[in-house]
């Protein structure tokens, strides 16, 4: 129960993070967009950064899946241990990941909008503030990363 929510943990909080980054940078892409119709194109870096987002909770999803094995209750107690601490551990690199590409998403999509908005006036600001925003994307890799770590100890399933 508990690897399965921290699976859902991981992609809902994930894609939550990315919607709302989007909607940020979007509305602001929309709105610079009337004054300085050049930007729109050079912006949507900004959306894909965000679409990242997402893709980092739909790969550790898929990562922390495949940790996931059948095992007997009524096996040894420290396969039942093992596997408790398999469950655990997922569940909180699901957390994590979700966690830190949530606020990864919500970074991204503030200085996207920013970006935005500080292009429609100079464009000669447009590479200075991406690099923020690069900066602001990795840390939902870093929660990727640590994410993997948190599972690599763990195992399921009744051969241990």
């Amino acid at each position: 129960m508990w690897a399965d929510l921290g699976i859902g943990l991981a992609i809902s909080l994930s894609v939550v993070g990315a919607a709302w980054g989007i909607f940020a940078t979007g509305s602001s892409i929309v709105g610079g967009g009337v004054k300085a119709p050049r930007i729109k194109t050079k912006n949507l870096v900004s959306i894909i950064f965000c679409e990242a987002v997402a893709i980092y909770g739909i790969i550790m999803a898929i990562v922390l899946s495949n940790n996931i094995a059948p095992y007997d209750p009524m096996a040894a107690k420290n396969i039942l241990r093992q596997n408790y601490f398999g469950g655990y551990s997922i569940f909180a690199a699901g957390l994590t990941v979700g966690l830190s590409n949530l606020a990864c998403g919500i970074c991204v999509g503030i200085v996207g909008s920013g970006a935005a908005l500080a292009d429609a006036q100079n464009a000669s600001l447009f590479v200075k503030v991406l690099i923020v925003e690069i900066f602001g994307s990795a840390i939902g890799l870093f929660g990727v990363i640590i994410g993997i770590i948190q599972v690599s100890k763990s195992a399921m399933g009744n051969k241990i």
